[in-house]
């Protein structure tokens, strides 16, 4: 791959073309924080080439999808129909109109991240729900390569999310990482309550693949790690947040 194909997909992530247990155990987990909104207007903000966006909208009365990039709406267009292209911090859509939201490891690449959390918010009904995925800053590797001596390198590169703030961002400067007051900070003042918030492990599909029983042992330690205080050092932050009706 050119190392400006690399650079822009490290700058806009790169969407899933495949659907594995990683992707599937994530959607178990989106329907469960929806509940009864499945089934109402449903908002996939960053859809990518849609494959989200496709299985929401088996259920839902309406699925939009939106994607900052032109290419990726005209790939998702194929599995759902209405997908619209444009920026998640100035949403082309009305306010306190959808059930419920999903952002999929989006925010971290967009330019204004409380901008986007708040065009969430808008958007959503009084006891709508946003879903949340987000990079965690306690996990041991940064997932979105780095920038070094002025050139991208692909990979997972380990501890530089531990290294003091400024000192991780010249290295990733394109993707932001967050931890808890992070996420707080992004929602305050906003009309909303949170419903859970968690941080869970990858699925690994990739390592099964190579190694076999040895990468679904680690998948199972790990994911059995989530219900202890070690789930610090997951993947992803995983909220669950609700709009209320006034302001707190």
């Amino acid at each position: 791959m050119e190392n400006s194909v690399m650079e822009k997909a490290a700058e806009r992530g790169v969407p899933s073309q495949v659907w594995r247990a990683g992707q599937e155990r994530r959607l178990k987990m989106i329907r469960e924080a929806a509940e009864e909104r499945l089934t109402g207007r449903v908002l996939v903000d960053g859809c990518g080439v849609g494959m989200y966006l496709a299985r929401l909208a088996e259920s839902a009365a309406q699925a939009v999808g939106l994607d900052i990039e032109h290419q990726r709406t005209v790939e998702a267009h194929q599995r759902a129909e209405q997908v619209v292209c444009a920026a998640g911090e100035d949403l082309p859509l009305p306010s306190n109109y959808f059930d419920l939201v999903l952002s999929h490891e989006v925010i971290e690449h967009v330019q204004d991240d409380r901008q986007a959390v708040c065009e969430m918010v808008r958007v959503l009904k009084p006891g709508g729900r946003l879903v949340l995925f987000c990079p965690n800053r306690g996990y041991p590797f940064e997932t979105h390569g780095i920038y070094l001596r002025g050139k991208y390198r692909f990979g997972n590169i380990p501890l530089v999310n531990y290294l003091p703030r400024r000192w991780r961002n010249r290295l990733a400067p394109h993707v932001r990482i967050y931890d808890q007051r992070d996420l707080e900070v992004l929602f305050s003042g906003l009309p909303v309550q949170f419903i859970r918030r968690t941080v869970i492990f990858g699925a690994y599909d990739n390592l099964i693949q190579r190694f076999g029983a040895a990468g679904r042992l680690l998948r199972s330690l790990l994911q059995t790690m989530e219900k202890t205080p070690l789930r610090i050092f997951g993947l992803s932050h995983f909220w669950v947040v609700e709009k209320t009706t006034e302001k707190k």
